[in-house]
């Protein structure tokens, strides 16, 4: 019986544009209008904040800590006039891609910053803390997943050209060390800004990086990568368009889709998460949400690793692949969280009218 493989050629750019010349003075005119817009941005918060200490600091009054803005104007600033000396009459931009693993990254993002502004709101803690989580996520995300990748995968390569270590545009991310650069950020926001214990800030979180682990998965579907061994189970994938499935197999071989497995594990755990958080208000035993999630994130890692190709030659010679080491101690982790959250009493956190951003109905 002949099998109708899915033949992928999907290609991983959504439009590309370009390319296009900018001018030195168009640049240093961008570079101005980006620093007005910060210092706008800084005088208009410096007075929304002077108003409400002024009105006697009411509940739903506290302006939005809108210092992110700042920050990703200014970055663009900067890296607009770093450009300047590398070519005497401007620079060439593009061409553009908008590509789709790009695209499935910051819906991702979007998508969980809602989420939890929304669980925010629900509890009545501070919104103005949101631009701040984000900037810490972000940068937990991008840093500790290219330091990773650096460090668990390529160690050889990278010891002995370090500078290429901040080269992540060149490709070379890995989960498991995004999600240690979280664990350590979200220690950071909660000391430096929430001042709440880290499992608070995590119970919440944590249902959005489901979701943005769904979504990249399937980012790296468009991309024709991590995918499996060859199968010939009816799902089986064909992608023509990767490098690497037209050198491992043959034309006519199909192989596990793994990135469909773990972005379908995935996007299931984000609704039994939600379903914790919002039917079973599970986040008054802190730990457990965080706990499910590393079990739910980790667990099917671990089990389809072993249809996946190992992303490393010296993988073949393990018993367990680099992948399914580190995930080991994230379940155990989660095991202990559960365990440790269903045999204490329940805790119910509330917050000062202070913090809630819609004013209450009681007196202010």
């Amino acid at each position: 019986m002949t099998v109708n493989y899915i033949y992928w050629t999907v290609r991983p750019e959504i439009f590309t544009a370009g390319p296009f010349t900018v001018g030195t003075a168009g640049m240093w005119i961008f570079a101005a209008i980006c620093a007005l817009i910060i210092i706008l941005d800084r005088v208009a918060l410096s007075k929304a904040m002077a108003r409400w200490k002024a009105d006697g600091k009411p509940a739903g009054g506290k302006p939005e800590n809108s210092w992110a803005n700042a920050l990703v104007f200014g970055a663009l600033a900067l890296w607009t006039v770093s450009q300047i000396p590398s070519h005497p009459h401007g620079i060439s931009i593009g061409p553009i891609s908008l590509r789709w693993y790009g695209m499935m990254f910051l819906t991702g993002f979007t998508a969980g910053y809602w989420i939890v502004s929304r669980m925010f709101r629900h509890e009545g803690a501070c919104q103005s803390w949101m631009p701040s989580l984000l900037i810490w996520v972000a940068a937990g995300t991008i840093i500790g997943a290219r330091l990773g990748h650096c460090f668990f995968y390529e160690w050889d390569y990278y010891s002995a050209h370090p500078e290429k270590i901040i080269a992540f545009w060149e490709g070379g991310l890995a989960s498991h060390g995004g999600t240690i650069g979280v664990i350590l950020c979200v220690i950071g926001f909660n000391r430096y800004t929430a001042h709440k214990p880290p499992l608070w800030t995590f119970d919440r979180l944590v249902p959005a990086i489901a979701l943005v682990g769904c979504l990249i998965r399937l980012g790296n579907l468009f991309n024709s990568e991590i995918f499996g061994h060859a199968t010939t189970l009816p799902w089986g994938f064909m992608f023509p368009l990767s490098r690497e499935w037209q050198r491992l197999y043959a034309p006519d071989t199909a192989c596990h889709p793994t990135q469909i497995y773990e972005a379908a594990c995935y996007l299931a755990l984000f609704f039994l998460l939600m379903w914790m958080y919002w039917k079973r208000n599970a986040q008054q035993r802190p730990g457990l949400i965080l706990g499910v999630f590393f079990i739910g994130i980790f667990l099917p890692r671990i089990i389809i690793e072993f249809v996946k190709n190992n992303q490393e030659a010296f993988e073949d010679t393990m018993l367990l692949n680099m992948g399914q080491l580190l995930s080991v101690p994230f379940v155990l982790a989660g095991i202990y969280l559960v365990y440790r959250a269903m045999t204490r009493p329940k805790e119910h956190l509330t917050f000062p009218d202070r913090y809630a951003d819609e004013p209450s109905s009681g007196k202010h």
